[in-house]
């Protein structure tokens, strides 16, 4: 018999459920209790789903956004994790600099186009600053969290042995922290793709999913279409939510085994 794993199980459930909801919508649409004219069967949304896994101006679609999604989390994290670091170990300068982030992260990151765009001047590189400020908090946030639960003992007993500041951050502080800044960029990227198909929704251009979006509901009867591809961003998420949490838990074992209860 085979024996799933924690993951494993998880996908299982999780298509378990995605089945079950299709057939309810399914069966739905066929008893009349929805408009087809609104929302099609979901079996015709499955059918275009895959048939837009070949067409090829959908397929660059998703490349552009993916594009613009992993440069905008990359970006975050260079600049989150060294600040996170910076905040996390001085006491002073956090205080300073703490009203002005709890200021600044609640405000939302679409709200910033129209400056963003009028700064940059270019569809591209608006959303990927767009998508990097958005990333930027739950990576600084996770950053100086783990910091914060890093083992006094280990960090005392270093300077004990007459290591520098520098040295205990390096040797102790920053893989204490590790896991916890891999959970913030799991938590970024999956607001990243958010951002990234709002911020072409919004102001247009590019050619990422957003616009193709965007040229869908200037068709008609393009519905299917439109839900079919909102699935095919849900896979993508899904697929890079796994893959993150997968390397999260191959690179912090010792972690995963130190929380267990």
């Amino acid at each position: 018999m085979i024996s799933l794993g924690r993951a494993g199980r998880r996908w299982v459930t999780g298509a378990a459920g995605f089945a079950v909801l299709c057939a309810a919508a399914e069966a739905a649409g066929r008893a009349g209790w929805v408009d087809r004219s609104v929302l099609p069967l979901t079996s015709t949304v499955l059918v275009r789903a895959v048939r837009l896994a070949g067409d090829a101006a959908f397929l660059r679609s998703v490349l552009a956004t993916a594009q613009m999604w992993g440069a905008g989390v990359l970006a975050a994290a260079v600049l989150a994790v060294p600040a996170g670091l910076i905040l996390g170990t001085s006491p002073r300068l956090d205080a300073v600099i703490r009203p002005i982030v709890e200021f600044l992260r609640p405000i939302p990151a679409v709200a910033l186009i129209p400056l963003t765009l009028l700064v940059v001047g270019d569809d591209t590189r608006m959303t990927v600053t767009v998508i990097a400020y958005a990333c930027c908090w739950p990576i600084l946030i996770h950053t100086m969290y783990g910091l914060h639960d890093v083992d006094p003992v280990a960090t005392d007993t270093l300077r004990a042995y007459g290591f520098g500041r520098l040295a205990v951050l390096w040797r102790v502080a920053l893989p204490s922290a590790a896991p916890f800044i891999a959970t913030g960029v799991r938590v970024a990227a999956g607001i990243g793709l958010i951002v990234a198909v709002s911020a072409e929704l919004l102001a247009g251009g590019g050619s990422g999913l957003g616009t193709w979006l965007i040229a869908l509901n200037s068709g008609v009867d393009q519905t299917d279409v439109v839900l079919a591809t909102i699935i095919w961003m849900g896979v993508l998420s899904v697929v890079v939510d796994t893959v993150l949490m997968w390397g999260k838990r191959r690179l912090f074992r010792w972690h995963d085994r130190a929380v267990a209860p």
